[in-house]
Order: C-alpha cells, then sequence, then structure tokens
C-alpha cells in the first residue's frame, strides 16, 4: 500500500529527481486510551497518516512543519494528485517537499483512521472536532514529535479544524490558512443539508441501529446530497443539461461512490460538526491568517457576510473570495490549488514565531 501511494504521489508531481530525494511515508500512530469529549473512550485510536519531506530542526523547535487537513468523508489521499500536490509539493513550489515537511492525516472517523465501519459501527464512540484536532495535536507532537509548525492549513471540515486549530494551540503555528469554511457554528441551510442527510441514514428501517448487513438505500440519499451542495449550479447544468442527463449523472456518481463509503462512516462524520463553534475565540488566534472561500460556493455562500465579518475579529486575520470563474468548482475549490495558491505564497512570507 505504501509502495502504491508513493508511486502515485511520485506521478502527480512529476518529479524528475530520484525519489530518494523527497522522503514519503505512510503509517497509523495508535493513541492509547483515547477519551472522547462525550465520556466515550477507545483502548487504542488509530490515526493514518502520510507524509512527505522532512523536519527540520533549528534549536529543538521543528521549523518546516505543514499540516494540511482533509473535508467530510475524505482522507489525506484526496490531496495526493495533479491539482493540489501537483501545484504545490513539488520542486520550486509554494510548499517544495525538498523544503517542508507535510503532515496529511486521516481525521477520526476517516480513511484509514479508526471508524465505525471497523467494527463497531453505531456503537463507535461519537465524535467531534474538538475530538479530531485533538487526535491530531497527538499524532503532530508525541507521534511525528512536531512542536511547531510552520504553516496549519485545511479544506471544508479541515478548514474548520484550522480554526479550532488558531484558537486552541495559538503559539503552535507561524500561519493559518483555513479554505472553504466560517468562523461560526454550523447552521441555516449547512445545517439542514446536513441535518436532510442525517435524518434520511437515521430514520431508514434497513439502518437498522447501525447494525445492517448490507449498505442501507439511504446511503443513495445521503450520497446525492453530496453532490448537490458540492459544486456550483453553472457546472451541474452543464454537465447535466437535460432531464435523462441529469438522472445518468446522479446515478453514476452514487454507484461509484457506493463502493467506497458506509452508511455509518458518512452519519459520523456529518454528525461531527455538532461541537464546532470558534466564533467566541477568534481573538484568541494569534498567528497570521488567511481566509480563501469562493463566490460559488454554497456551503459557505459569500452573501451570508459572516466571514467579512467575523475576520475583522481575528487580531492578524485576511479573508479572500475567489470570484466565480470557469476554473472554480463551488465549494470543491478548496482544492485546486492553480485558484490559491499566490495568496499562499505571500501567506508563507509570514515571519516565523
Amino acid at each position: 500500500m505504501r509502495m502504491r501511494w508513493l508511486l502515485s504521489l511520485l506521478g502527480a508531481l512529476s518529479l524528475a529527481a530520484p525519489a530518494a530525494a523527497y522522503p514519503a511515508f505512510e503509517g497509523d500512530y495508535v493513541i492509547r486510551d483515547f477519551r472522547f469529549a462525550s465520556g466515550e473512550s477507545l483502548t487504542e485510536l488509530r490515526i493514518h497518516y502520510r507524509t512527505f519531506g522532512a523536519p527540520r530542526t533549528e534549536h529543538g523547535v521543528v521549523r518546516n512543519a505543514v499540516l494540511i487537513m482533509h473535508g467530510t468523508g475524505g482522507s489525506g489521499a484526496q490531496f495526493v494528485n495533479s491539482i493540489f500536490a501537483g501545484e504545490l509539493f513539488g520542486p520550486g513550489q509554494p510548499l517544495d517537499a525538498t523544503r517542508f515537511y507535510i503532515v496529511l492525516p486521516d481525521g477520526i472517523g476517516h480513511g484509514n483512521s479508526s471508524k465505525p465501519s471497523d467494527g463497531l459501527h453505531a456503537r463507535f464512540p461519537h465524535y467531534g472536532y474538538t475530538d479530531m484536532v485533538r487526535a491530531d495535536y497527538l499524532l503532530l507532537t508525541q507521534g511525528l514529535k512536531v512542536n511547531h509548525a510552520r504553516l496549519v492549513m485545511g479544506t471544508s471540515m479541515g478548514g474548520m479544524h484550522t480554526w479550532v486549530w488558531g484558537e486552541q494551540h495559538p503559539e503552535f503555528m507561524d500561519a493559518l490558512m483555513p479554505l472553504a469554511s466560517l468562523p461560526t457554528q454550523i447552521s441555516g441551510r449547512n445545517r439542514v443539508w446536513r441535518r436532510t442527510l442525517i435524518d434520511a441514514i437515521r430514520n431508514d428501517p434497513a439502518w437498522k441501529d447501525g447494525e445492517y448487513a448490507s449498505e442501507p438505500p439511504s446511503l443513495r440519499t445521503a450520497l446525492e446530497m453530496l453532490w448537490l451542495v458540492g459544486s456550483n449550479p453553472v457546472l451541474r447544468q452543464a454537465e447535466a443539461p437535460t432531464l435523462a442527463q441529469a438522472d445518468q449523472v446522479i446515478e453514476t456518481y452514487v454507484e461509484e461512490n457506493l463502493k467506497t463509503h458506509d452508511a455509518n462512516d458518512l452519519l459520523y462524520a456529518v454528525e461531527a460538526s455538532h461541537d464546532y463553534d470558534p466564533g467566541p475565540g477568534l481573538e484568541k488566534i494569534e498567528a497570521p491568517l488567511l481566509a480563501v472561500n469562493s463566490a460559488d460556493d454554497l456551503i459557505n455562500p459569500p452573501e451570508l457576510g459572516i466571514l467579512e465579518r467575523e475576520i475583522k475579529r481575528v487580531p492578524h486575520g485576511r479573508a479572500i473570495v475567489i470570484p466565480y470563474s470557469e476554473r472554480t468548482r463551488g465549494h470543491g475549490s478548496h482544492t485546486v490549488a492553480a485558484l490559491w495558491k499566490d495568496p499562499l505564497v505571500e501567506l508563507l512570507k509570514s515571519p516565523e514565531r
């Protein structure tokens, strides 16, 4: 598995130098007796991760670590492609892996980290974003011996985690970059689409309180909801301009994703946002922070005015909203690094703290 991942990463970056110049590793860190905010616990919580590059330490402090956190239902693997890693990690690029130590964790409940589908099903502890951030913190500080980060960033759910990182560990990083997120609790349409997905699964008799033998039909509804909010209406209309084509597009999407998704895993992942509310603590963020959203994001629409209002409370905060264009992808613009890598370069000029 590690070799396949390394080869795919090297392909994504189109590296001409020998692979040895770009150390890559994929592994697991096991946290013993992890207690969740709910009061539940796991004797062993497995956090899967990928790293690229090597740590550089000066006077006992790691100076080049970059933590990148993924979105709901994703994993660190989602960044290993041409539009993200291929734009950022290669020689001379903003997060050149010969200079930076890049850490891509799979959050609790995601990827190859501990999750409901491992066997506990709905008896898996109910986790929230606070738990996920704490697990990643333990991975870095205890598992990888990283005591400082040059940059903490994330996309969608990972963007929300970035705000939490800035508040809970204000001295840990030199800079923060949350993408496709808002610094406020989940509410309005954002809460309702999540609630619709949650209710579809929990009220499905075939879900059987999480003890189903085959995926319940409600997983289809949940996946359809994800497709609906994940891009912008213009792109959706272009790929499905007729009734028949729309039916075919959504059917193809669902069938492909049914192969890789589990109803309990998705249910838990969406419910995890219940404790997200960085609003009251924004003044605690010490590091320079650049928030990046896109104008065509249905989940975080700019017309709400929340980002523009709340960023003023961040001592060294700045926000940009990428205008709609043929290159933007709605909420999914967060993974199209070409759209925002120039502002990232400017952010990385922030001094070491």
